[in-house]
This record gives structure tokens, C-alpha cells and sequence, in this order.
């Protein structure tokens, strides 16, 4: 399942810092108190960007609770500010704070209800939570919003969704739309191709792992599923080969030890 992220912009941090800083400065005999409502939200709202970006960066480098910190003087400055409600959301998932994780990707869903990447995360959210009907209506609305970027990864994540609560007619469905936006959207592909595969059709799962493998993107999951998808074919040299790619590639992941434990004697 795949979560939208705001990008940090690590080099405009300190320059943000310094025209925060220099905005708070009196000039000319003026005094912060003369600044109209206008110029307040954006000050606001530059704070918060620039404590958003600041939790992020220490949530990429693992310091949780200074993220935690930051991110809450980030809605101090702004409670209104979208991109704070996301990133805090997703450190509260991380540490299993699921009731205030659920609690800040809503709240950015009702600050901003059209907005595509707001409503792909809650909808990403409820489906790991186990609320695939309500989460599938959320990536709908997220592949609504034409100036949504990634629609392709609400599609796939609709289609993981559609997987788990057995839909497989469903989710063969939105994987196609996505591969339809993105023809090289991984996830949809090799998912794709598992389902054809688990649903019997191994002719037609062999073009999307075809597909999955030219993306140069392996992965023990991939070339496990190639080795059986031709291994039902009968083509018994062309498993051999995913077989053997998968043993030199990822030799401790849990395929290769299952492809070692099927092949012991």
C-alpha cells in the first residue's frame, strides 16, 4: 500500500528560517503589530512549512520524537496547515498511534476534501486497517482530482483493496486503469500478474511479470512468481532461470529458501 509524501525541500529550510526571522525584525519604526491579517496567515502558514519539513527530516533520520516536536509546533503556527497533518499522521502510524494517525488523515481530508493525495493516504489508512469499502471510496475520490499526480498508485492501492476483501474481478480492474495511466507502475504489474496467476490464467500472468521484469526493478516476490508462472507452463529452462536469479540476487529471502526447501530431496 502506497502513501503519498510531501517531498522535504532540505535546501530552503534555512533560507525559510532566515525570511521568518527577518519578517519578525521591526524595520522602518514598524512594529509586528501593524501587520495586516494577510501577512499573519503567511507567516503562519511559512512557519509551519518550515517545522513540517524539519519533522520530516528527522523522521528520515529516525529521531521520532523530535520530529513529534516539530511537527506539533508546526500546527501551533498553522492547525490548518495540510502537509503537518500528513506527515504527523504517518509518525503516528509508525509508532502504532493508530486513533491520532486516523485523527490527522482525516482532518487533512476536511481541510482539503478534493485534494487527491489527502484522500489516496486515509484511503491507504483504512484499507490496512481493514475498512476496504470505506477506503476504496477514498482512492475514488482521489483519482477524481485532475491535477491529482500519481493517480496510478490510488488505482493500485484500490486494487490491493479489492484483493483483500476477495474482489478479484475488481481489483484486476483498477490494476489495469493504473497500468493504463502508468504503463510502468511496478506494483501493478507484478500484482497483476500474482493474481492471474493464483486465478489459474499462468499465459497471461507470464506478460505482466515480462513486463514487471523489464522495469530492472527485482524483487524476491517477482522472480519467485516468474519461476512458478513458467514452472506451470511447463518451460522448465526459463524457471530455472528466475530460479537461479532469485538464489544469486536475495539467497536469504523467504523464496529463495522455499524454492530451497521444494528442491531438497
Amino acid at each position: 500500500m502506497r502513501f503519498d509524501r510531501f517531498q522535504l525541500h532540505t535546501k530552503f529550510i534555512f533560507a525559510s528560517l532566515i525570511l521568518l526571522l527577518a519578517g519578525c525584525v521591526s524595520t522602518g519604526g514598524e512594529s509586528s503589530s501593524r501587520l495586516t491579517p494577510a501577512n499573519k496567515s503567511d507567516q503562519a502558514e511559512s512557519a509551519a512549512r518550515v517545522h513540517t519539513d524539519l519533522g520530516q527530516q528527522y523522521m528520515q533520520n529516525g529521531d521520532l520524537q523530535s520530529a513529534l516536536e516539530k511537527l506539533t509546533k508546526a500546527l501551533q503556527f498553522d492547525p490548518n496547515y495540510v502537509p503537518a497533518h500528513t506527515v504527523v499522521a504517518v509518525l503516528y502510524e509508525r509508532i502504532n498511534d493508530m486513533p491520532n494517525a486516523e485523527l490527522h488523515y482525516r482532518k487533512a481530508v476536511t481541510l482539503d476534501p478534493s485534494k487527491g493525495a489527502a484522500n489516496n493516504n486515509l484511503g491507504a489508512f483504512l484499507c490496512k486497517t481493514g475498512r476496504n469499502a470505506e477506503a476504496v471510496a477514498y482512492f475514488q475520490k482521489a483519482v477524481a482530482d485532475p491535477f491529482y499526480q500519481t493517480p496510478a498508485v490510488a488505482w493500485s492501492n484500490a486494487g490491493n483493496c479489492l484483493m483483500r476483501s476477495n474482489d478479484y474481478a475488481g481489483a484486476e480492474a483498477d490494476f489495469r486503469k493504473a497500468i493504463d495511466v502508468d504503463p510502468q507502475n511496478a506494483d501493478a504489474l507484478y500484482q497483476i500478474a500474482n493474481l492471474l496467476y493464483q486465478r489459474g490464467d499462468a499465459f497471461r500472468a507470464r506478460a505482466f511479470v515480462q513486463r514487471f521484469d523489464a522495469l530492472g526493478q527485482p524483487s524476491p516476490a517477482a522472480l519467485k512468481l516468474g519461476h512458478d508462472v513458467e514452472s506451470r507452463l511447463g518451460n522448465r529452462d526459463a524457471a530455472l532461470t528466475y530460479s537461479k536469479r532469485l538464489q544469486s540476487q536475495f539467497p536469504d529471502s523467504e523464496q529463495a529458501h522455499a524454492l530451497d526447501a521444494t528442491a531438497s530431496p
